[in-house]
C-alpha cells in the first residue's frame, strides 16, 4: 500500500477501475460494427501506395534467405517519412467511426493527447508520419495533419503524447529499455512485416518476386500468399532493403481484388543517428497535462477481486482478461483463424438512449447483414479485410475470413 493510502481510498479506486472496465466491456458491442478497422490495425497492421522508380539488378536470394535477413536486421537508428493508407471499404459515417473508436479505447482521463485514443485514427484514410528512432529507449512518431500535428515521444523513462490542435499533453512513465507501459502502435513497414512473419507456417506460400526501389533504396520484393481458401487476404508484398534487411514498404491486397486494403511505405528514409534534440519534449505554456499510470502503479494490481488475471490497456487501466492467450479464444489456424470474444452482454445490438442519440441498435443493424444458425441470431459486419459476427448471446467472432466462415465458427461454438 502506498504511503498515506487508506483502505477507503483503495476500495474507491478498485470500484472506479471496475466501473471503467464494465463500461469498456459494454462499449465493445457498440464499436464492433464500425470499428473492425481497429481490429485490422491491431492484428495485421495499418497501412500508401508508393510508386517504384525502377527494378534494380541485385544478386539472387531465396525466400528463406530474405526472411533470415529481415530477422537479423538490427537497425537501431533511423529517421524518415512514412505514408500510410487504409481502405477497408467502410460506409461513410461522417467521422462517426473515429468518434466511436476513440470513445471505446480512450484512457488518460479523456485527454485528446492519449495515444490509445489518438492512434486509432490511423486505422482509416491516408496519413503522413515522421518517424525517428535511436535505440530501444528513444523513438518518436509524429502524425502530420492539416495545420496541426500529433506527436508520440519515448525518451528514456518518459512517454509523451502531444496534440497541437487542442494543446493537450499526455504523460506516463516507462521502465528502462522499453519494458514499461507501451503506447506505440505499428507505424513502419518493419512493424507490419515483423507481425506477419511471426505467423508464417505451412498455410502460407512465400517467395521472392523480383526487386524494387523504394525511397531511393534498392530492395527485394517478398510476396506472401495464403494457401487456404475462405480468407479475405489475397497477397502481401514486402519491399526489403537489400543492404540492411529493413522492410521499406508493406502492401496488403484483398482476395476480392482491387486496390490495396492497407499499404505503408517510406517516401524518405535515413539510417543516420537522429539528433538527440529530436526526442526532447517540454509541455508548452498553458497546455493541459494529463498523467497516466506509472509502471509501479500498474504492477500493484495483478489480481482482481475474484483472482482474475488482469490486463492493462494502453491507457494503463485494468480489465479482466478473457480465456485464451491475449484475452480471447482463437478458433482455427493460419489465415482462417477467428478470434472469439464473449462480452457477456446478451440481448443483441444495444438499443441506445435519447442521450446516446436514439435507436443506436437500429442504426448499427442497418450497417450489417442479419444471419441465423445454431447459435441463434446475429449480425455480420463486413469490410474488405476484417469481418465480424455479433451474436445475440453476447459473443463476437472476428477474423480475416468470409461471412460463411464466421457463421460456421459460431455454429460450432
Amino acid at each position: 500500500m502506498a504511503p498515506y493510502e487508506t483502505e477507503d481510498s483503495t476500495g474507491a479506486a478498485q470500484a472506479d477501475d471496475e466501473l471503467r472496465a464494465e463500461r469498456r466491456r459494454k462499449a465493445t458491442r457498440y464499436v464492433v460494427p464500425v470499428a473492425v478497422m481497429g481490429v485490422a490495425a491491431a492484428t495485421i497492421g495499418l497501412v500508401p501506395a508508393l510508386a517504384d522508380s525502377g527494378d534494380p539488378d541485385l544478386p539472387k536470394i531465396t525466400a528463406q534467405e530474405l526472411i533470415n535477413k529481415i530477422a537479423k536486421s538490427d537497425v537501431q537508428q533511423l529517421s524518415g517519412t512514412v505514408k500510410i493508407s487504409t481502405d477497408l471499404g467502410l460506409p461513410d459515417l461522417g467521422g462517426l467511426e473515429n468518434g466511436l473508436l476513440s470513445g471505446a479505447t480512450q484512457g488518460g482521463g479523456g485527454s485528446s493527447a492519449d495515444p490509445s485514443a489518438k492512434l486509432t485514427e490511423l486505422a482509416s484514410g491516408t496519413h503522413t508520419l515522421r518517424v525517428a528512432a535511436d535505440g530501444p529507449d528513444r523513438q518518436k512518431v509524429s502524425v502530420l495533419e492539416s495545420g496541426a500535428e500529433y506527436s508520440l515521444i519515448h525518451n528514456g523513462t518518459n512517454v509523451w503524447g502531444y496534440d497541437s490542435k487542442s494543446n493537450e499533453v499526455y504523460h506516463s512513465t516507462a521502465a528502462a529499455s522499453g519494458k514499461g507501459e507501451r503506447h506505440d502502435a505499428p507505424a513502419t513497414p518493419k512493424d507490419f512485416a515483423d507481425q506477419l512473419l511471426k505467423s508464417v507456417d505451412d498455410t502460407t506460400s512465400v517467395k521472392v518476386d523480383g526487386t524494387a526501389q523504394v525511397a531511393g533504396r534498392d530492395a527485394y520484393r517478398l510476396v506472401v500468399k495464403p494457401k487456404q481458401s475462405g480468407t479475405t487476404v489475397g497477397a502481401i508484398s514486402i519491399a526489403v532493403d537489400a543492404r540492411t534487411g529493413t522492410p521499406l514498404k508493406f502492401t496488403l491486397t484483398p482476395s476480392s481484388g482491387g486496390a490495396a486494403v492497407i499499404d505503408a511505405g517510406y517516401t524518405q528514409v535515413s539510417f543516420a543517428k537522429p539528433a538527440a534534440s529530436t526526442f526532447d519534449f517540454t509541455p508548452p505554456k498553458g497546455a493541459k497535462v494529463t498523467e497516466g499510470d506509472s509502471p509501479d502503479k500498474a504492477g500493484r494490481a495483478e489480481k482482481g477481486d475474484k483472482g482474475d488475471k488482469i490486463t492493462r490497456t494502453p491507457g494503463g487501466h485494468a480489465t479482466p482478461e478473457a480465456p485464451g492467450k491475449n484475452g480471447f479464444d482463437v478458433l482455427g489456424k493460419g489465415w482462417n483463424a477467428i478470434a472469439v470474444v464473449d462480452t457477456g452482454d446478451k440481448g443483441g445490438l444495444p438499443s441506445g438512449s435519447a442521450s446516446a442519440g436514439g435507436d443506436l441498435g437500429g442504426f448499427l443493424g442497418s450497417l450489417g447483414d442479419p444471419v441465423s444458425g445454431k447459435f441463434g441470431k446475429g449480425t455480420v459486419f463486413s469490410t474488405r479485410l476484417i469481418n465480424a459476427l455479433m451474436t445475440d448471446d453476447g459473443k463476437v467472432y472476428v477474423g480475416a475470413v468470409d461471412k460463411a466462415a464466421l457463421v460456421k465458427a459460431a455454429n460450432a461454438g
